[in-house]
């Protein structure tokens, strides 16, 4: 089992989430966050530098058993670039789930998800 962990932008996550239904990945936790990544020039405000500030970005998180990871992965990395990608669309994070309880029926592992 793993999490997919995908932080994104917002304007993309209809296109995304789009793409995963077609995909027939239906299961998703979505956040509204805040962040920023290797952006590290600063800029002139009143004669003072000010480092980047942070941009909003929408957290994606979805478990899934260990065949559906490729999926999940490449309908993201697809449908989150814009154009032929850009500074800033995003990162994908894949760690390993080390357990997931379903709490209606306590059932556990990988039926749970």
């Amino acid at each position: 089992m793993k999490l997919i962990i995908a932080i994104i932008q917002p304007d993309m996550l209809d296109m995304v989430r789009e793409e995963l239904i077609k995909a027939e990945i239906t299961r998703i936790t979505v956040s509204r966050v805040t962040g920023r990544g290797r952006a590290t020039e600063t800029y002139l405000y009143r004669g003072q530098e000010v480092p980047p500030t942070l941009q909003p970005k929408v957290r994606l998180e979805i478990a899934c058993n260990d065949e559906f990871v490729d999926i999940i992965v490449d309908t993201i990395l697809n449908a989150a670039r814009h154009g032929e990608g850009k500074t800033g669309d995003g990162k994908i994070f894949i760690v390993p789930l080390e357990e997931c309880i379903r709490i209606s029926t306590k059932t556990r592992g990988s039926e749970a998800i």
